[in-house]
């Protein structure tokens, strides 16, 4: 039997008699149901389902128990009457085609992906996310009968779980060591709360198309708090120097066409020889993550970069290219960064997009406002840019803070300030 929410203006007869005669008055049930409660002119209340968001259909269901004693067949309480009204919706979404069968997770996730793949990117990391961490769980559970409690469970062991190690293919998944450290414990409850994401978009389509009766099982399953932000990190100046010395040249160029445009791995391994305006002094980045593009103008050290590496090339060609010639793939970069940062002594090791927040610093610290940042780094508006970089753009107070008289410069003491 499916929850039924309280409303306490009608789920007792006391409240209810206080209530207006003639007037209708909704409690929502969920999916687009309501049960509503009128008394007539004579005080008599009666129950009445409706569904719909536009267009309603409505089925009178009986008499409130005001006065007499319920017997769930003409006269209900609030809770019979929201079954009834249950019944009744399963009834109008059959014969509307909207409920043909009970429906699984699995079947679920299949319509989800198929919608995705059409309207949205990054199908095939959703994907990889479904078929890893949702399927093996609840692929065969039905929406129906999904509780709040194991959903929260399934949480839980999501983020005290190590993270997935790169596998050769056919060779069995292996794991990182069980998250240690706070920044790890950390990393894993942001994962587990992207994947939490993942599967309620799962329900929740199913839910808006009329395949599930309820979405309050998954509904009061709440993300970990307080655990999407990490530490920024950036590298100092004499460690971009470290890294570039010790990185084979190809993988070098591309350090150095992040931190001069500060752009995404994937937009670094797309650009092509076109892309570049020497004449302009930009640099076009293709539509990416945030699906706008954007012109990056270059420092002059960047436009001779630029120009080396496009040099002989005709338009369509690969700025970036790996040594043998071919175009840098998914995930191509992990390794050669792991190893640069392991001859640089860069510890801990960074990945690849912490060029981008290198980039990003670098313009901070040199007075760049958050606006100009954001538009660089191709951001859709500044709350994340604020996030990151706020503190770095905040001269102001490092300046007041140089002025401190903390010391008496004559004789070299501590002095209080008054």
């Amino acid at each position: 039997m499916a929850r039924t929410n309280r409303a306490n203006a009608l789920d007792n007869r006391t409240a209810r008699l206080k209530l207006p005669l003639q007037k209708r008055f909704y409690a929502g049930i969920g999916g687009g149901l309501a049960l509503c409660y009128r008394r007539d002119g004579k005080g008599v209340g009666t129950w009445t389902a409706r569904i719909g968001f536009h267009e309603y259909k409505t089925r009178l269901i009986g008499e409130a128990d005001d006065f007499k004693d319920a017997d769930g067949e003409t006269v209900f309480t609030y809770f019979q009457a929201a079954e009834k009204a249950r019944e009744f919706e399963k009834e109008y979404k059959t014969d509307a085609g909207l409920i043909t069968a009970p429906l699984t997770v699995a079947k679920a996730a299949e319509e989800y992906l198929n919608w995705y793949k059409l309207n949205r990117k990054s199908f095939k990391t959703v994907s990889i996310t479904v078929n890893a961490y949702i399927l093996p769980v609840f692929g065969d559970r039905l929406i129906n009968d999904l509780t709040t409690l194991e959903i929260k469970r399934w949480l839980e062991r999501l983020a005290e779980q190590p993270r997935r190690k790169r596998t050769k293919l056919f060779d069995g998944q292996a794991f990182l060591p069980p998250p240690q450290t706070d920044e790890e414990k950390r990393a894993r409850k942001s994962t587990a709360n992207r994947i939490l994401t993942v599967f309620k978009a799962i329900l929740n389509k199913a839910f808006y198309d009329g395949k599930a009766a309820s979405d309050t099982a998954w509904r009061r399953v709440k993300p970990f708090s307080k655990v999407d932000q990490a530490r920024i990190r950036f590298l100092k100046p004499y460690e971009v120097e470290f890294l570039l010395n010790v990185s084979e040249p190809d993988f070098k160029d591309l350090i150095q066409g992040a931190l001069f445009t500060g752009a995404r791995y994937g937009e670094l391994a797309k650009m092509r020889v076109s892309d570049f305006m020497p004449d302009q002094g930009f640099v076009y980045i293709q539509p990416g993550k945030s699906g706008k593009g954007r012109h990056i103008p270059l420092p002059q050290e960047g436009m001779t970069f630029f120009e080396s590496l496009t040099a002989g090339k005709t338009g369509s060609d690969f700025v970036f290219t790996r040594r043998n010639g071919k175009q840098w793939g998914k995930n191509d970069q992990q390794r050669p960064m792991f190893e640069a940062c392991r001859k640089a002594k860069i510890e801990p090791v960074i990945n690849f997009h912490e060029l981008r927040h290198t980039y990003a610093s670098m313009l901070a610290q040199r007075g760049v406002d958050l606006l100009t940042i954001s538009k660089l780094l191709g951001h859709a508006d500044t709350r994340i840019t604020s996030k990151h970089y706020a503190h770095l753009c905040d001269t102001t107070l490092r300046e007041a803070v140089a002025k401190l008289p903390f010391t008496n410069q004559r004789e070299n003491k501590i002095v209080a300030i008054r």
